[in-house]
């Protein structure tokens, strides 16, 4: 199964800490509970009563909320009332009572604001935005999410890094994944400075595996979460543990290292089975089926296949059902076994039609094509085949818009970014103003006023040599958005013009007259191969990185040009899908590529080429 994303809960109760301390409470506040006359002390024993038991027994939870609400009101106990309407929104959003988690949470939030207890308002304000997120509705969780990260800047830098993460989920959610992976870090750098609890950092450096997956850059995937399984793996948390070791098999599979991914799947499969684990003991299953069909090994594929696809069905996890189904397809399809390969994709596609997910359904489409040709279906197959290009087409546009969304919040926040920074700016020259002033007031009233004209003239050069070094970081700075810039334009124009020729190629084909179409073909042909994009790209990139062509020609003298261009594009962090559009090559192609680099460079299969690349 692909990895997915952990998101970041921000709750008052640690399940693990609850259930170690339940046993030694529970009786002691079940007896002052009884004992207790109806006070604020009873309220405050009905709130440590709810916390104990909320994931044991959440009835018995629940009628301990409604109470300490009844008492709080009885009382005109405004705090009781703030910390009840919490814990009966806490409860029906574990329940997945969405509305009437949002009734509570809002009067909660109502009445800590009054209370002006920010604390426990950006806490509430937190679960509301959760509420908003699991509903879909992103842009409102984001707004929620800025507010809560203002509060708890000034309050909480943990806290702060949680719901940071949070927010980064959401912009993977909306495909920002270039601004989900700036707030994780950030996030993993405040967490790094607070440390309190290892797994948060860990759940931290799982989510930017996870995003630079979904950005395709496997190898910074592999990096970040194997240093998560060395957290859970100290902390003992063999849920997570069997997860990520999960994802790093995805990640192994995806770089082609077969033997590497079949040892992380194993790893949790074997973990998944000892603790009880069952959606990871089937996504594990699901993917040494997965390794075995891509090997040729279709027996042995079919067998895990089946067995995880079991576990899906008792545990109704729809998507990973689908997508393992598509998976016994292909096995079956591999095998030469066209008939037995379309009742599986038939499952799936009249389970995807309505509401299922469009990858799913998309895959399905395609594979069956496949398999209606193998069969001789071919009028079923072309039919297929034009519904798999109408879903493809759909995915791609969302994922166009997705991005071009993502550049304008980036553009928008730099320009903040800039306002602040001329703000700051003038504020600087007003107090070196306001100094200086003040500076000749005590050399007109004093006696020393050539020594202090010395010490003066230095103070002076030094903040001219202050303000020349910055001129210089922000023209600097400015070179390197301007590089960015253009290396996404070509990427851009590249990807739109092969999209053309591919289209222009589709017409010509079915047309009498083409003569048209090749001239525009040729012309498309020209454009992707003219040089002078690359030039100024290269001019772009000498004024940013100084000395790099001439270190890497130095260090490494038998690279190639083309090979110096991956090498370019690898420091700037670029992903595969935007440097195979500025070469115009497949994301195949750039898979052997930086394998032949690999070789060339002397990398081992330990070493990372992206760490190598930066370093240079």
């Amino acid at each position: 199964m692909k990895p997915s994303l952990k998101v970041f809960f921000l709750g008052c109760f640690c399940v693990g800490a609850l259930q170690a301390q339940q046993g030694k409470k529970l009786d002691s506040l079940l007896a002052a509970y009884k004992n207790h006359k109806e006070d604020t002390l009873k309220i405050i024993n009905l709130a440590h009563l709810y916390n104990t038991i909320l994931y044991t027994n959440p009835i018995a939870a629940l009628n301990y909320a409604r109470e300490e609400l009844q008492l709080s009101e009885k009382l005109d106990f405004e705090k009781g009332v703030g910390w009840s309407t919490y814990h009966l929104g806490a409860y029906h959003q574990n329940a997945g009572n969405i509305d009437s988690a949002r009734y509570y949470l809002k009067r909660s939030l109502f009445v800590h604001k009054k209370q002006g207890d920010m604390v426990r308002f950006a806490s509430v304000l937190n679960s509301l935005a959760y509420l908003d997120q699991t509903e879909g509705k992103y842009d409102s969780a984001l707004i929620k999410y800025d507010e809560v990260l203002s509060l708890y800047q000034a309050q909480s830098l943990y806290e702060y890094a949680i719901s940071l993460a949070d927010k980064a989920y959401v912009h993977t959610r909306k495909g920002h994944y270039r601004i989900a992976l700036k707030e994780t870090l950030e996030a993993l750098r405040v967490l790094d400075t607070v440390y309190e609890k290892p797994w948060r950092k860990a759940d931290a450096l799982r989510q930017v595996g996870s995003i630079e997956y979904l950005r395709k850059n496997y190898e910074n995937s592999l990096n970040y979460l194997k240093k998560a399984l060395a957290i859970y793996d100290e902390q003992n948390d063999n849920v997570y543990r069997s997860n990520v070791s999960n994802d790093i098999g995805n990640a192994h599979y995806q770089l082609g290292e077969q033997d590497s991914a079949l040892a992380y799947f194993n790893k949790s499969l074997d973990l998944s089975q000892e603790h009880g684990i069952s959606e990871s003991e089937g996504n594990a299953l699901s993917n040494i089926g997965r390794v075995y069909a891509e090997i040729g090994e279709f027996d042995s594929a079919l067998s895990f296949l089946n067995e995880g696809l079991n576990i899906h069905k008792n545990n109704n996890f729809k998507a990973n059902i689908l997508e393992t189904q598509n998976l016994i397809g292909k096995a079956y399809l591999g095998k030469g076994e066209a008939e037995k390969s379309m009742f599986f994709f038939n499952k799936t596609i009249d389970s995807a039609l309505n509401d299922g997910p469009i990858n799913e359904l998309k895959d399905a489409f395609q594979y069956r094509a496949a398999a209606n040709q193998k069969a001789g279906y071919i009028a079923n197959a072309l039919e297929d085949q034009k519904q798999f290009q109408i879903l493809n087409d759909s995915i791609f546009n969302t994922s166009k818009s997705q991005q071009i969304e993502e550049l304008r919040i980036i553009y928008e926040a730099e320009k903040k970014e800039q306002q602040i920074v001329l703000q700051e700016n003038e504020i600087d020259l007003l107090e070196q103003k306001a100094e200086i002033n003040k500076l000749q007031r005590i050399l007109l009233g004093s006696g020393l006023i050539l020594a202090l004209l010395g010490f003066y003239s230095v103070r002076q050069r030094m903040k001219r040599n202050k303000i020349a070094r910055e001129k210089v970081e922000a023209e600097l700075a400015f070179k390197k958005k301007e590089l960015t810039t253009h290396a996404l334009h070509l990427a851009k124009k590249n990807e739109v013009l092969e999209g053309l020729k591919q289209k222009a190629q589709q017409l010509k084909q079915s047309e009498e007259n083409n003569k048209g179409y090749s001239q525009l073909i040729r012309t498309i042909n020209f454009d992707l191969q003219d040089d002078n994009n690359w030039e100024n790209f290269a001019k772009y990139f000498e004024e940013v990185h100084k000395d790099f062509n001439g270190n890497v020609k130095r260090k490494y003298p038998h690279v190639t040009p083309n090979e110096l261009r991956l090498l370019a594009l690898l420091k700037m962090n670029l992903t595969s899908k935007e440097i195979a559009n500025i070469l115009n090559i497949s994301q195949e192609g750039i898979k052997k590529a930086r394998y032949r680099l690999r070789k060339k460079l002397n990398i081992t299969t330990e070493e990372s080429l992206q760490d190598l690349v930066l370093s240079l």
